[in-house]
């Protein structure tokens, strides 16, 4: 069986701010990287194939909890945001006729102005995922993981989601065929690596 450990890049100053990140390329912030430090992946995905988005956020985020740096995949870039990269969600929401909306009022078809729709981010991490080869983890952003998860549970971006994406915790799928597998796998303790 192929499996596929996802992990959320740490916090940045734009998420801390309510800031759509998309493609722009934030470091972590201090505190992140203090947090991360103190974290390690846990067995058996320590002995994964370690990949990451080549986003800084993600391949940095990578290098703390797993100890060396990642093989980066173009395909784990966060969704293209667009015009609205850089912008607050809430005052996109509060500015009427901007098109912004929830998650769960997506569809497959959401596309931010000259920004990229889930269905787009499936059709790039689609041949990506076929090519992986026994266990692996995927650092990245919760775009890419919303999309995977998505196709996973079967959700269609219509209602609330079956998942939440919580920092510091391995959401796992099977690839044969696409499943999740069990609750998300919490991070250990950096000392309480073997």
């Amino acid at each position: 069986m192929r499996r596929l450990a996802l992990l959320r890049h740490g916090h940045t100053g734009w998420n801390r701010a309510g800031r759509i990140q998309g493609r722009s390329d934030i470091p972590l912030d201090d505190a992140a990287r203090h947090d991360l430090g103190a974290l390690a992946l846990p067995a058996p995905w320590d002995r994964a194939t370690l990949w990451s988005s080549p986003l800084s956020r993600a391949v940095e985020t990578a290098e703390l909890v797993a100890g060396h740096a990642p093989r980066t995949a173009p395909a784990l870039t966060e969704m293209n945001w667009g015009d609205w990269e850089g912008r607050r969600g809430q005052d996109l929401l509060d500015t009427p006729g901007s098109g912004y909306r929830h998650i769960e009022d997506w569809g497959w078809d959401f596309r931010p102005p000259a920004g990229e729709s889930p269905a787009e981010v499936w059709a790039r991490i689609e041949p990506w995922l076929a090519g992986l080869t026994g266990d692996s983890v995927a650092v990245c952003h919760i775009g890419i993981m919303r999309v995977i998860l998505a196709r996973a549970h079967g959700w269609n971006f219509d209602g609330i989601p079956p998942f939440k994406v919580k920092r510091n915790r391995l959401f796992v799928v099977s690839l044969d065929p696409l499943a999740p597998l069990g609750e998300p796998v919490r991070l250990i303790p950096r000392e309480a690596r073997p």
